[in-house]
């Protein structure tokens, strides 16, 4: 036992430890996630040797922290990965700042990994444990000179990179340490070669080819089409790689089929197999497929939050375009609407109708955080369409559904059936959305009804190639046997907006930008993409670019956009690479047209809120739509709040606001708001200053009572900070009116 107890006071003890958590314990994750890479064995291997240098002896100030950090980085991959097919990026892990966003996303499954997280916690803690038993100042830290190992590692692995690129996902090639490191040393080398180069603005660069109408092929369709109404119907996060037609058209090595009848409807339609989605977050897939124009390429301000502010672009939105030519126009979701502001970004679209949670009055079959689960919600849907019908008028009706959004929902028979919640979720929407198609089909709704089907995002496949980007489009038509089986050619949502209106003849709007999936065209186009945090363009010449994080470009041989293998030509950097992401910014101001320091919006819908007697989510419990927002730096953001009473007991309402940045608190100089009663409404205004740009910014608006409010003003206002200069001058004027003593 003595023998025991002085091994354990050793100092090589604790060495032994950190090397199990920080060496061994990545290497065997990355076996058993099956995330098995030369690159990653390698930048897991540099980071934990770095780290055991850094950590070993040294003082409990430095040590905790950085395992916290390193703990939370390997949970937070591992956890994203599975979920969205993605890493994270530093925006997203300050979501794990906030209890209640991880309670709420991981609600029902839970983690993926809890024996990850058990072994980190467990070896976390013996390592904890060691170092309090060992006498102080025992044994020194180990030589400067164990610094080589992690560097040379760190240059093995960069060489490699640079003779032998891999197309495999970023996960498989990089820790998130690592990749955050490397990041950021190539951000830094670029400026400094810019700033040694004296690189010069040049002309901006000519993006004709991506947002322009093109309207120029060989319709399929001799004459318009026959239908009288328009179905879209829209899965959430569903990747083309389900579908069994489209891994056949591209070859893909995926093997698994999850998703076989709506497979087998895929063989009745026209299944658009190349098939781009340009960016991940639904209210931006919403924008792209139902307004013809390229979605934000980053994360910035959503273009259906800035279309609020623009009602002449909204009137070219397919719902506009359609409710002009007499078609009743109806939005349909399985989640609440006031988060992203659907709400009001649904009605600005053109929506006559836009539903959400609240409508439905069947009874969901399981319970699940974010809405009715795809079952009961394609019932509800049914029942709508039959509504529908009952009335004369040619309608569109636009369905999202909710159930395969993380955490994932399908009942327990579907869970024993599969690997784990995702694979059952999407069994259990392969099981709803064919159903809903076969009774469309008994009651003759196909007869007389365009219907597409398609996804807002895809949450990626593991191991496939541009999986986060690929996504499909189903069209079932009543000129069924005039249109092709596989539609040919690269489109993409863009595109969804343009076709429809070319299927019914209509004219299309100049601003509309895209092809037509009903025509076929002679030649290749452009089309661009944002997924994963890869900017990625294809020139419709046989060149595929993808640009990384690192801000370095690689160029494949591709005929199309969606491959499963590509034959790399090589890499480049520097004012290359910047002139495509100055395409992509550049389509990112179609609405704002560059001006990102001023903008307004107004959040408030003024339509009866019910209050819940508490509050317990801060998403779920939302009531203004004011999410993500970009602020510009050096500008000043006035925001004007007034709430009344509808309905309300004597005990009156509590109101809070709250401000959040990447989903985490930020702590903002914001007055209380005052008890609301039935005699007293809420008035309040403030201001705060962004030094800095704020980015994925959002208010957060709790109230907890009995009875129902309005919200009648809920203005965001931004504007520049006055210069010195203009607050001199402002004084100065000031001064010459006041009156003298």
């Amino acid at each position: 036992m003595r023998v025991t107890c002085n091994w354990l006071r050793q100092p090589s003890s604790t060495l032994l430890t950190l090397g199990l958590l920080l060496l061994a314990l990545p290497l065997l994750s990355r076996y058993t996630l099956g995330w098995s890479h030369a690159y990653g064995y390698l930048s897991d291997l540099a980071i934990g040797s770095l780290l055991v240098v850094l950590l070993y002896q040294r003082t409990w100030l430095l040590s905790i922290p950085l395992l916290l950090v390193w703990c939370i980085f390997t949970l937070s991959t591992a956890e994203l990965v599975n979920a969205v097919g993605r890493m994270p990026e530093p925006a997203d892990l300050q979501y794990l700042g906030d209890a209640q966003f991880v309670s709420h996303s991981t609600q029902g499954s839970g983690l993926s990994q809890p024996l990850l997280a058990l072994a980190m916690a467990v070896l976390v803690a013996l390592y904890l444990g060691l170092r309090s038993l060992q006498r102080p100042r025992r044994a020194a830290a180990l030589s400067r000179i164990w610094l080589l190992l992690p560097l040379t590692l760190f240059a093995v692995h960069t060489v490699g990179q640079q003779l032998k690129p891999s197309e495999a996902a970023q996960w498989l090639q990089f820790n998130l340490p690592h990749k955050l490191l490397a990041e950021s040393s190539n951000s830094g080398q670029q400026h400094l070669a810019d700033w040694l180069a004296g690189d010069e603005p040049s002309s901006p660069p000519d993006i004709s080819g991506l947002n322009q109408l093109d309207l120029h092929g060989t319709p399929l369709l001799k004459q318009a089409g026959s239908a009288r109404n328009v179905l879209i119907i829209t899965l959430e996060g569903v990747t083309g790689a389900y579908l069994q037609a489209s891994r056949q058209a591209i070859g893909s090595s995926y093997e698994q089929d999850p998703m076989p009848r709506l497979s087998q409807w895929a063989e009745r339609g026209m299944l658009t197999t190349d098939y781009v989605l340009h960016g991940h977050q639904t209210i931006r897939g919403l924008y792209a497929m139902l307004c013809g124009d390229y979605n934000k390429l980053d994360s910035g301000t959503p273009k259906g939050v800035e279309l609020l502010n623009n009602p002449a672009r909204s009137e070219q939105c397919l719902p506009a375009q359609l409710r002009e030519r007499g078609l009743s126009t109806h939005f349909l979701q399985g989640a609440g609407l006031r988060f992203m502001a659907k709400d009001q970004i649904m009605p600005q679209m053109g929506f006559d109708q836009t539903l959400g949670r609240d409508w439905f009055k069947n009874k969901p079959y399981i319970e699940f955080p974010w809405g009715m689960d795809d079952k009961a919600y394609f019932e509800g849907a049914l029942g709508y369409v039959q509504q529908l019908r009952k009335k004369r008028q040619p309608w569109m009706l636009t369905l999202l559904t909710v159930g395969t959004h993380q955490p994932y929902s399908a009942p327990q028979d579907y869970l024993d059936r599969h690997p784990n919640a995702k694979m059952a979720a999407i069994a259990y929407l392969d099981d709803a959305v064919a159903d809903f198609l076969n009774a469309l089909e008994k009651q003759g709704v196909m007869k007389d009804t365009l219907v597409i089907v398609t996804s807002d995002e895809s949450h990626g496949v593991e191991n496939v190639r541009l999986a986060s980007a690929w996504g499909f489009n189903l069209l079932l038509a009543p000129e069924q046997a005039q249109l092709p089986a596989l539609k040919q050619g690269v489109y993409g949502h863009v595109d969804l907006t343009a076709s429809v209106l070319d299927y019914f003849a209509f004219p299309v709007p100049a601003n509309i930008a895209g092809r037509s999936l009903l025509r076929d065209y002679a030649t290749g186009r452009e089309i661009i993409s944002y997924t994963n945090g890869l900017l990625r363009q294809h020139d419709g010449q046989g060149t595929l670019t993808e640009c990384d994080f690192q801000n370095v470009c690689r160029r494949y041989a591709s005929p199309g956009f969606i491959a499963d293998s590509a034959r790399y030509l090589g890499r480049f950097s520097g004012k290359p690479a910047r002139l495509i992401s100055q395409q992509a910014a550049l389509l990112d101001q179609s609405l704002s047209h560059g001006d990102q320091a001023e903008q307004r919006y107004q959040f408030a819908n003024q339509r009866p809120v019910k209050l819940k007697p508490s509050v317990s989510d801060d998403w779920a419990d939302n009531l203004v739509g004011a999410q993500y927002l970009t602020l510009g730096k050096d500008t000043q953001t006035t925001v004007t709040l007034k709430i009344r009473a509808l309905r309300m007991d004597k005990n009156g309402a509590t109101l809070q606001l709250k401000t959040k940045e990447y989903d985490r608190n930020v702590d903002l100089t914001i007055p209380q708001l005052p008890l609301l009663t039935r005699d007293k409404p809420v008035e309040v205004s403030f201001s705060f200053d962004n030094l800095t740009a704020r980015k994925a910014f959002s208010f957060h608006l709790l109230g907890q009572g009995q009875g129902a409010i309005e919200i009648v003003d809920f203005s965001v206002s931004s504007k520049p900070l006055a210069t010195e200069a203009e607050l001199l001058a402002t004084q100065e004027n000031l001064d010459k009116v006041a009156p003298t003593p």
